[in-house]
Formats: C-alpha cells, structure tokens, sequence
C-alpha cells in the first residue's frame, strides 16, 4: 500500500465519525510550526517575510501539545522553520507517537542525520524530506552549496535504519520539468518511499517572477505527471488532475489548520490576515466566505496542495473517483 494501513484506517474512521455528526468544516492535517527559526534563508520562503518580528519565539511543548489536543486532527505535520531547531522536538515527536497521532516530520536534512537516533522508528512517522531539484538547483534556491548531497545522504542513512522518508518537492517558473524527472527516478532507484510535489504560493515579499499561473502550473504539471513516468506520488491522482487543468476544486482553507507561536493562523497555511488564540475561535470567527478564487485576489492563481487536496478527500463520492483513489492506495 501506497499508505500505512492504519493510516488509511483511521483517517477513514475519523471521515465517517465527522459525516455522521453532521459536521461540515473540520480539520484533516494539523499544521505545526513550533519554531520559525531556521538554518536557512530559502529564494521562496515567506516564513521569514511574514514573522520578521517574532522569528526568535517558540512554542512551549505543552502549548503543542494543547494545540493538538484542540484541533483533533488524526495527522500532524511538524514544520515550520527547520523543526530540528526545536529544543524540545523529539520529545514532542514521542508524545504524539503516545498520543497515536500520524506525524509528517518536515525538514531541509542539514541536521538529520545526526538526529535519526532520537527520532521514533515507526509507521506512524514520515520524514519529508525537501528537494526543490538535482545539485545545482536544490542548492541555489536554498542559497548555500552542498545540500542536496547532504540532504541525500541522510535520507540514505534513515532508509538504512528503516525510516518513512517522502520528499517534498516545490516547482517553480524556472523549474524544468525534465530535471524533476531525472530526480524523481533518482530518488525512486533510493526507495523512498512517495514523492510530494506542488506548485509555489507567492507569498508577499517574495521576488514574484519566482511563480506559475494557473495556466502555466497546468502546463508544468501536464508535462511532469502524464508522461507515462510511473512515479510513486503521495500527491493524489486526483489532485494531479486538478493540477493539469482536467477537473476543478474550491479550495478547503480551514482542513489543513496553522498553529504557530503567533497563535492560530488564518485564513490557511498559505495566506495570514490574523492570529487567533484558540482553534475554536479560528474557525468560527474567519470569514470563509471571503477567500478563494474570484473573491480575494491572493488566491487568484494558487493550486497549492494543503488547499486542495483536502477538498478531493471531503468531495469523494463517484463511483470511479472511489476506485481511482482505492487502485492509487493499493499500487
């Protein structure tokens, strides 16, 4: 299975528990930034735009934990920042183990593989590991030479020691499709085991020359997923299909919730208009109604996966999206 089982299990279990209790806005993924420090300065990064003033602030590991507890949601990601900078993050990756949470552990590898031992061994943890293309590119856009090598030798490392390990993968204008080929295949021939993959968000303060329109994500996203190339996507198929242009999704900004040391971001992981204190009062004093394409102009062009993708798991009705979706599972 492309998913672990329980996996798969209890995030279907927690899809029927919500339908049957009527409820039609509920979170899927918790978006965890304990820290937003970082060891790095990425070309496309909005974090360090956006909380210039507060990048030296942590969440404590009690308030993680509440913030997990308030959310409910089944799946984790711990991301921010470069979470290994957190001091207390292994011990935040033990209690969610505890706490039977299914963890996304993001990071750019500079301090993994010196961290593998002290992370939690299980099916319940995905390392995301990210790669935004071979040598040459990676390493421009991270701004410092040498970490795709490094970033490659530690996903080699926790592969060995038995790891999940996905990477997460970024296109951008320049980015040639033919290169995130040879780098899928490179990284298929490792094992890892899926390969993520989105277009960028221009975040305000980003040089925007850096982003696709819709309609070149769609020409991008054409190229790189229907070529006949066999690759292990996480990315789901039909979410793939939305990215080429061949159906459409409204957005679902409040499935993929945003905690960080500011508080409750909203609208989404994308876009920051406030902060709110607690998850309660996120989603129920942001104004949904106003946000998505054609009604606020930052979501003009966006197709990011933490919107959409959630709407292809919240829309799964039809007869042949159910197959697609089981086949895509199973292979």
């Amino acid at each position: 299975m492309r998913f672990p089982l329980k996996l798969s299990v209890d995030l279907g279990r927690y899809l029927l528990k919500k339908r049957l209790q009527g409820e039609e806005k509920f979170p899927l993924v918790l978006m965890l930034e304990p820290t937003h420090q970082c060891n790095l300065s990425c070309t496309g990064c909005g974090r360090i735009q956006e909380y210039r003033d507060t990048l030296g602030q942590s969440l404590t590991l009690e308030e993680c934990l509440a913030a997990v507890a308030e959310c409910g949601a089944p799946v984790v990601t711990i991301t921010g920042g470069e979470p290994l900078l957190y001091p207390p993050v292994f011990e935040l990756a033990q209690e969610l183990m505890h706490l039977k949470k299914h963890i996304y552990f993001c990071t750019n590898a500079i301090l993994l593989e010196k961290a593998l031992p002290r992370l939690p061994c299980s099916d319940r943890l995905t390392l995301s590991v990210h790669l935004d293309g071979l040598a040459d590119t990676h390493d421009r856009i991270l701004g410092r030479p040498g970490l795709f090598n490094l970033a490659i030798q530690a996903i080699k490392e926790a592969k060995a020691r038995g790891f999940r390990v996905c990477t997460n993968t970024t296109i951008y204008k320049e980015t040639d499709p033919q290169e995130i080929e040879i780098l899928f295949a490179y990284l298929t021939q490792m094992g890892v085991d899926g390969l993520l993959v989105s277009p960028a968000y221009s975040f305000a303060g980003v040089a925007p020359e850096l982003f696709l329109s819709r309609e070149e994500i769609r020409e991008k996203f054409t190229r790189l997923t229907k070529n006949g190339l066999k690759f292990n996507y996480f990315s789901t198929p039909l979410y793939l299909s939305f990215l080429r242009g061949e159906r459409d999704y409204e957005c679902t900004p409040w499935a993929n919730p945003t905690r960080n040391p500011r508080g409750w971001r909203a609208p989404c992981y994308q876009m920051v208009d406030t902060h709110y204190p607690t998850f309660t009062e996120m989603m129920d004093r942001t104004p949904w109604e106003n946000y998505g394409v054609g009604r606020d102009p930052r979501c003009a062009q966006c197709m990011m996966h933490s919107g959409f993708e959630p709407t292809v798991v919240r829309q799964l009705g039809r007869l042949p999206d159910l197959w697609r979706m089981l086949i895509w599972n199973l292979t």
